[in-house]
């Protein structure tokens, strides 16, 4: 009798469990708008609880052992709740939440607390500066906070999708339909629209004007690290046999690729400003334009049925929703545009009061703008699909990201409004670090390496563990010692004054 071939069972176990992996994510139809708004809230919400320990207790200041704990549990443990334990009930999270808030509110607050007037800087002025060292330039709190609880939800995601206990409407839809994860790339997109926008408003301020190929240049130096990330991915995916979804990006495509190619087709499109002065607009016209194409040419149906015979077919969706990321991009970058500069000579209140009324009203015309495409009785009644990036999901991605700006912008002009009156340089820098989470800095100060290292842990994870056979118990253990890997990482980068350039 012979003995049986334990290499060859164990292949076909391996595979059989890779192809359990790909069936979990695969043809899956998410949730409700309103649902990820919900799970959403919960960011601007802990930070306004923050903001209430901060202004009134000086609770993170100075930053004590203890206030690292509570930082941690705030901004990267209520989010990790919010996809998981209190997935089904976010609302009861937010209600909890907020009744902490209110009763750290009703507490007197502490004497530590007052504002203490900041001695005057001795700050060089600038082309780009004013004479009290200011910068026609400022990097906000609400800015710090929101890209901050972008990449928490973002490194939370892409391993807890692996799990059981994350919900399957979480994860990314197939192909028509809306989830938190759908809205996490978008966002990531979005957001780095925002940061993309500060050496334009820099050229503005000293009055330059760089040639299209200098351009061109500047961007491709950008982009080469990403694109050999996605090179790296792209052979890391396909060696070691790692499960993926195919009607994610393509067979080779991912987000790294799409990442990679936006800087130069930005600076291709900034030519187009002389045309259309207007990075909203172009944002507009391009999505339209490509939505108009999927509709009259049989686009939509190759990119969702066509047969994989080419490397282009083979990597379609990534190279076609390339356009709806790109026009998210360009939103973005119109945003910076509103949210970066400062206003140099105005009070507090009125300045707080002026960035908040732009920021509300764009987010009003973006919301607008998604319900005219989707509506099924007053508008063109289309629906979302973060596979194609169609005008729909480009739409809600960007009106999503404006009332999210929006609520983490009225949390500091209301709890912070000492930063939006900083006379000198030295007098902002403290009311930043004052009204800004000491982890979100973090995050936010080497995202994409955070990124890229979030990444790298749950391949590890998953090489490692079973993750579908996980318990709930195991399934939270793993997900809290890996966030507190990658949040130690990031603060500690941080503490050591190290910035990672991608």
């Amino acid at each position: 009798m012979s003995e049986p071939d334990t290499g060859a069972n164990a292949a076909r176990t391996a595979h059989s469990y890779k192809q359990l992996k790909e069936d979990f994510v695969s043809n899956l139809s998410g949730g409700s708008v309103i649902e990820v708004a919900q799970v959403c809230a919960v960011a601007p919400v802990v930070t306004l609880l923050w903001s209430v320990l901060q202004s009134r207790q000086s609770f993170f200041k100075p930053y004590t052992p203890l206030g690292f704990v509570i930082d941690y549990l705030l901004n990267v443990g209520a989010l990790l709740l919010s996809v998981t334990l209190y997935s089904s009930s976010p609302i009861l999270l937010n209600i909890l939440l907020l009744t902490a808030a209110a009763f750290v509110y009703a507490v007197p607050p502490s004497s530590s607390s007052k504002k203490k007037p900041a001695r005057p800087s001795n700050a060089k002025s600038s082309t780009t500066t004013n004479p009290q060292g200011l910068s026609v330039l400022s990097t906000k709190p609400f800015l710090t906070n929101y890209r901050g609880n972008m990449l928490v939800v973002t490194c939370i995601c892409i391993l807890a999708v692996d799990f059981r206990l994350f919900p399957r409407r979480f994860a990314k839809v197939e192909t028509w339909g809306t989830s938190l994860m759908d809205m996490g790339v978008g966002s990531f997109v979005y957001s780095a629209g925002i940061v993309a926008s500060r050496p334009l408003l820099k050229e503005r301020a000293e009055g330059k004007t760089t040639p299209l190929g200098t351009r061109l240049i500047r961007s491709f130096r950008h982009s080469l690290p990403l694109l050999a990330l996605g090179v790296v991915r792209l052979l890391s995916v396909k060696g070691l046999d790692y499960a993926e979804h195919v009607t994610e990006y393509g067979v080779h495509w991912n987000f790294f690729f799409t990442l990679g190619f936006l800087p130069p087709f930005v600076a291709l499109f900034q030519s187009a400003l002389a045309v259309v002065p207007s990075y909203a607009g172009l944002a507009v016209l391009l999505s339209v334009g490509y939505q108009t194409v999927l509709e009259t040419t049989g686009l939509k149906g190759w990119i969702l049925v066509g047969v994989r015979d080419s490397l282009l077919s083979m990597n379609r969706e990534g190279i076609c929703s390339f356009w709806g990321y790109l026009a998210i991009f360009l939103a973005g970058q119109d945003m910076g545009m509103v949210v970066l500069p400062r206003s140099l000579g105005s009070s507090s209140k009125a300045s707080g009061k002026v960035l908040l009324t732009k920021m509300g009203s764009w987010a009003a015309v973006w919301m607008g703008m998604y319900f005219l495409a989707t509506d099924y009785k007053y508008g063109a009644s289309l629906s979302v699909s973060r596979r194609l990036a169609n005008l729909p999901y480009m739409l809600w991605v960007v009106a999503f990201n404006q009332g999210l700006l929006f609520a983490f912008a009225v949390v500091d002009v209301v709890f912070f409004p000492q930063f939006y009156s900083a006379g000198d340089a030295r007098a902002e820098k403290e009311a930043y670090e004052t009204a800004t989470s000491r982890v979100l800095k973090a995050y936010n100060r080497n995202g994409l390496a955070v990124f890229l290292l979030g990444n790298l842990l749950t391949g590890l994870v998953n090489m490692t563990v079973p993750t579908l056979h996980a318990g709930g118990l195991a399934t939270m253990g793993i997900l809290v010692a890996y966030m507190g890997a990658v949040t130690g990482v990031a603060v500690g980068l941080d503490a050591w004054d190290v910035t990672i350039k991608l």
